[in-house]
């Protein structure tokens, strides 16, 4: 004889709810998504057409290859090459100011969380009021520092502002205050270690996904910086792609009509030049992923 099992009162509820409840967040993450890759796409899209297609055909149908070719030659060909000057600049100060953020900013965040100084606290709550100011805020007082050292118009100029990288010495302390075995550290100073010395062999290579983090986080804020460099390079030779944008942006008879006469640029072709701007961090984002997963983890957890 087999006895039938009555569900419980509100199983069937909870199940329902459960399923509600995951059905609502896929339908808002589906959106989220949806919002975000509509415009990717259509962009990828927009630099394989012609002018006339991106205007008639569907904005989601794809154009051609000789399409981008045609778009490719428009944009490298501007201005004897000046697209190809703006991306270098960018790699030039991006690389630059992340180098100089590396030498700064980990050594600092290591001090901060495992020595002990006078007006340590002082300078670690410093850090935190910087590291909330708004970058736009401090554009103005910078200018007058390196107008008077006479730095305005120089590489120098965009570079050593963005290695102050305020963010990245918090990142490093919280890490180094959390992660690393103090016992580690005091057994490499018995053994006879010197502190730059435990610093190196000892601290710095535990943490590579912190430095990994810090180095991506300064990049892409170097490559993204548009503010500063406009204010601190007058010359277009000068300019970062980020800037350079801008003199595309002029040049397109869409967006100033009194653009047509000159050498204008047609929407795909600006279209192709915003991804150019991207895809340097979109590589570097794909190729840190395992990295940066790591340093987000770090600290996660307490000695």
């Amino acid at each position: 004889m087999t006895t039938r099992q009555v569900p419980r009162p509100g199983t069937r509820r909870a199940s329902v709810s459960g399923w509600s409840g995951r059905t609502i967040m896929a339908v808002v993450v589906l959106v989220f998504v949806l919002f975000f890759a509509i415009p990717i796409v259509w962009l990828l899209l927009a630099s394989t057409k012609s002018a006339r297609g991106l205007l008639v055909d569907n904005p989601f149908a794809p154009g051609s290859l000789g399409g981008l070719t045609a778009n490719s030659e428009a944009l490298f060909g501007f201005g004897e090459g000046e697209v190809t000057t703006w991306v270098g600049n960018s790699a030039l100060y991006a690389v630059g100011a992340l180098v100089i953020t590396l030498i700064a900013s980990i050594p600092a965040g290591y001090a901060m969380a495992l020595t002990r100084f006078r007006f340590r606290r002082l300078l670690l709550i410093l850090t935190l009021v910087v590291m909330l100011i708004p970058n736009t805020a401090l554009v103005l007082p910078i200018f007058l520092e390196l107008n008077t050292v006479g730095l305005i118009g120089s590489p120098l100029s965009v570079i050593l502002p963005m290695s102050f990288f305020p963010f990245g010495v918090y990142l490093t302390y919280i890490y180094f205050s959390t992660s690393i075995p103090r016992d580690l550290l005091a057994a490499a100073r018995v053994d006879g270690c010197r502190e730059f010395q435990v610093f190196t062999r000892i601290a710095l290579p535990l943490a590579a996904p912190i430095v990994a983090l810090v180095a991506f986080f300064s990049f892409v804020q170097s490559w993204n910086n548009f503010f500063l460099p406009f204010v601190m390079l007058p010359s277009s030779d000068g300019y970062p792609i980020q800037v350079g944008l801008t003199s595309l942006l002029a040049s397109t008879p869409a967006f100033n009509p009194s653009s047509a006469g000159t050498q204008s640029i047609q929407l795909p072709t600006l279209a192709l030049a915003t991804v150019i701007s991207v895809l340097p961090v979109l590589i570097v984002f794909l190729f840190s992923q395992r990295f940066l997963v790591a340093g987000m983890t770090a600290g996660g957890t307490k000695e």
